[in-house]
């Protein structure tokens, strides 16, 4: 057996180990509780309830409700490379909704999402309302 057919012939990781999948289902599954536990603190300090961190897509759909966008520009997130330029807006907005300035926004609500959003929750940052809009609007 040649050099080139041992690193053609990697297989794919179910055939090579069937207990990497056991790791990855659970580890998988202990990210998504960290994250909709973060979430969920988020979402106690707004009008939203708690339980919607819990539920794919709709968490999303909350997120992009706090940054004080149209409940439409989730469907954004499902277009490739639109998808990182629409999560980054986003931060923004949920930045603003809670006082946060420009870098904290992109390094800890965007990059460090799960580190941002935990400061968010546990802090002592108030919501000023969905993308920092304090209040009733007035026509």
């Amino acid at each position: 057996m040649d050099a080139f057919s041992v690193l053609a012939d990697t297989g794919d990781l179910v055939t090579q180990d069937p207990g990497l999948n056991g790791g990855y289902v659970f580890g998988s599954i202990i990210g998504y509780i960290i994250w909709a536990i973060t979430l969920w603190l988020v979402f106690a300090k707004t009008d939203y309830p708690g339980w919607a961190a819990i539920v794919p897509i709709y968490n999303i759909y909350v997120l992009v409700k706090i940054a004080g966008y149209h409940g439409a520009f989730v469907l954004l997130y499902f277009i490739p490379i639109v998808n990182i330029v629409a999560a980054i807006i986003v931060a923004f907005g949920v930045g603003r909704a809670f006082g946060k300035g420009g870098v904290f926004s992109f390094f800890l609500l965007f990059w460090f999402s799960l580190i941002g959003y935990l400061i968010v929750g546990l802090g002592s940052s108030k919501y000023l309302g969905p993308g920092g809009r304090s209040g009733l609007v007035t026509a």
